[in-house]
């Protein structure tokens, strides 16, 4: 559950700030990223887990209602349900801190009795808000049975080249490409050589985002940019996980990664322009339709 403060700008450290209004919106970088997926119109399974407590029943009752199967929403009686305490300031910028709660008691023992699903499916898509063992079981799972698995190395940690190696495709945004591959990322040059340590560590796949500076896209047959669509940021809390979650509909779909990214690109834009996480996200309607306007 994301708690939302509105700020002219953020705190400094020891530093208190009068903000305006304070809500609460449903959150959580995975149920983002399937909440993206689904709207975009994709056969989506999500598997979670949350607190046996009120945000846990909201978030059930929530879930349910977006579509999603709800045997699938797994219950910890011992951890509360997660949640991010989240400064939005007036330019749209954010500051998070995440207080993973149930979401680091989802185990490999919790994905097994599902792993019919997770063999059977096109895309798989992971972040890490979850275990890293739970993260590499899947990823060794999607590996064996030629899904491809697409991961969202966020919150950015490092990761070992066993994992990599099973990986599809990687989609940092900067500050995680860094910690990745210790390569300190701040344009397009030092993207690309971030990228190639990154293929050089296994990876097939890698897609670097860099917000309004747009994505770079790296593979075997070299590099790309693509520039970002330009609006008016409001808030851009859930745009990383809007932009994965879309992408990983379009590869689902089979559309080449250049088409992905624009895809990706569009529901990202429509999503800055909104407050608030799983509000934000939009539909494939509203997705198509900006497409065709900015044609």
């Amino acid at each position: 559950m994301d708690l939302v403060i509105s700020l002219p700008r953020i705190p400094a450290i020891g530093e208190t700030v009068l903000g305006g209004k304070s809500y609460m919106v449903f959150g959580g970088k995975g149920a983002n990223q399937a909440v993206a997926s689904i709207r975009a119109g994709c056969d989506t399974l999500f598997i979670t887990k949350v607190g046996n407590d009120l945000f846990g029943e909201n978030m059930k009752s929530h879930f349910e209602i977006e579509g999603f199967r709800t045997d699938l929403i797994l219950t910890d009686e011992k951890e509360p349900t997660g949640i991010a305490q989240i400064f939005v300031s007036e330019k749209g910028e954010n500051s998070i801190a995440v207080a993973p709660g149930a979401n680091m008691k989802l185990m490999p023992e919790d994905i097994e009795p599902f792993a019919d699903l997770i063999k059977n499916s096109k895309v798989v898509l992971l972040q890490l808000e979850t275990p890293i063992e739970t993260v590499a079981y899947i990823a060794d799972m999607a590996h064996k049975h030629d899904v491809k698995l697409i991961l969202n190395p966020a919150p950015a940690q490092k990761l070992s080249e066993d994992l990599l190696k099973k990986v599809w495709l990687i989609s940092p945004n900067e500050s995680e490409a860094s910690l990745l591959t210790g390569i300190d990322v701040k344009d397009a040059a030092s993207a690309e050589k971030a990228a190639q340590r990154l293929l050089e560590m296994g990876v097939d796949n890698i897609i670097i985002t860099m917000g309004e500076n747009g994505s770079l896209l790296f593979g075997t047959n070299g590099f790309e940019l693509f520039e970002a669509f330009k609006e008016k940021a409001v808030d851009t809390t859930a745009a990383g996980d809007v932009f994965n979650g879309t992408l990983a509909v379009a590869v689902t779909n089979e559309k080449s990664l250049q088409e992905a990214i624009r895809f990706a690109s569009a529901a990202a834009a429509i999503s800055v322009t909104r407050e608030g996480a799983q509000p934000s996200i939009p539909t494939l309607i509203e997705i198509d339709n900006y497409l065709n306007k900015v044609k």
